[in-house]
């Protein structure tokens, strides 16, 4: 049980990280009662504030990753012992 937290940990932290570097190029202009969201091609640049669109792409890897680390500590745990 302990490998499948820890695998679920570093599975979140590891998806997370990938989210985050590879999130699309995007720009976001909030008006009173309607937001447009521009989003282009290729993996946005550093320093850009994070729009909702980035979150949703960050957070989508976050729990891809957080499921095969978990499924890969539990099959860990069940080899082990």
């Amino acid at each position: 049980m302990r490998l499948a937290v820890i695998g679920l940990i570093i599975g979140l932290l590891i998806g997370g990280l990938a989210g985050y570097v590879t999130r699309p190029q995007s720009a976001e202009i909030k008006l009173p009662g309607v937001t447009i969201e521009i989003t282009g091609k290729g993996p946005a640049h550093g320093g850009d504030a994070v729009t909702s669109g980035q979150m949703q792409h960050i957070g989508l890897f976050a729990a891809i990753g957080a499921v095969a680390g978990l499924a890969v500590g539990f099959l860990a745990g069940r080899a082990r012992g």
